[in-house]
């Protein structure tokens, strides 16, 4: 393991380790901006999809100086890939945030074909995508930030024993929506910006039917969900399908008795506008003081 200051990132420390799986992660820690009780255990969040998303959601650490803001104290884990395999982040995250057995539907065959066309993704990066959509372990990876992550950060952290969050955007929401449905116990709220479920047939419905008998063992969660205005009633197919899938899971979690646990808003941003936008909501939602 190693371990060095990232220059770019205040209040950020960035390290590599390798998981049991045998995949390898970067690690970026940032902590609060300042912090008035520097002896008090904090929350973590994780927050996936780091080589990209650090960048937009990790500066957000100022919200919790702003005197117009409550949100809480907490230390943010971003998590992303090293080396060579961080400029292919894009298509390994198919594997590790997307549910085993997702389906991959027409829309998508779609998409991805109309990116070859245009000259937005070559045929290679096409057959690359799809090669890791047919071998998917989002739960392997959950069980990585559960079993493997969170213990060596509790190990070099001062972290509090309750109240850690996880967030993520498109296939992250799907994965933070997975972690959710699974009763993953570390965890006290979730932040699904935008979850990627593609098809109807997606495996979160079948996770959705089980929860009445999982909500009687599991202690109370935070579950916020976000959809951007472009994605509801945009040009874009793929995007339509996908928040009319979210909207049939919002359905079915009610009928299921999570009214409760759940909130939800819609952005005026876009697919991508709307990740820095969807976390923000988040912190103010789940995260308050």
């Amino acid at each position: 393991m190693s371990k060095v200051l990232h220059g770019n990132l205040p209040d950020t420390e960035y390290f590599e380790i390798t998981a049991e799986s045998g995949n390898n992660y970067g690690i970026w820690v940032t902590a609060p901006p300042t912090n008035a009780e520097p002896d008090q255990p904090l929350p973590l969040i994780y927050v996936v999809d780091g080589n990209w998303a650090v960048g937009l959601t990790a500066p957000l650490n100022v919200t919790q100086a702003d005197p117009y803001l409550s949100v809480a104290p907490y230390i943010q884990i971003s998590i992303g890939y090293t080396g060579a395999e961080a400029g292919d982040w894009a298509t390994l995250r198919n594997r590790d945030l997307v549910p085993p057995g997702e389906p991959v539907n027409d829309e998508m065959i779609a998409t991805l074909t109309a990116a070859r066309d245009s000259g937005s993704m070559t045929q290679e990066q096409v057959d690359d995508y799809l090669a890791m959509l047919a071998e998917t372990h989002a739960d392997v990876f959950l069980d990585f930030i559960t079993e493997e992550l969170h213990p060596h950060l509790q190990s070099r952290l001062n972290v509090s024993a309750t109240g850690h969050g996880l967030f993520g955007s498109s296939y992250g929401g799907l994965f933070a929506l997975y972690a959710y449905l699974r009763g993953t116990t570390i965890f006290s709220t979730f932040g699904a910006g935008s979850p990627g479920v593609t098809s109807p047939e997606s495996k979160v419905f079948d996770l959705v039917s089980g929860l009445p008998e999982l909500n009687k063992v599991s202690p109370a969660k935070k579950l916020h969900i976000t959809l951007n205005e472009n994605e509801i009633m945009g040009d874009i197919a793929i995007y339509r399908g996908m928040s009319r899938n979210v909207l049939d899971v919002m359905e079915q979690l009610h009928k299921n008795g999570c009214s409760s646990d759940m909130t939800r808003t819609i952005l005026r941003e876009t697919h991508v506008t709307g990740v820095q936008a969807s976390f923000l909501s988040y912190l103010k939602t789940c995260h308050a003081r």
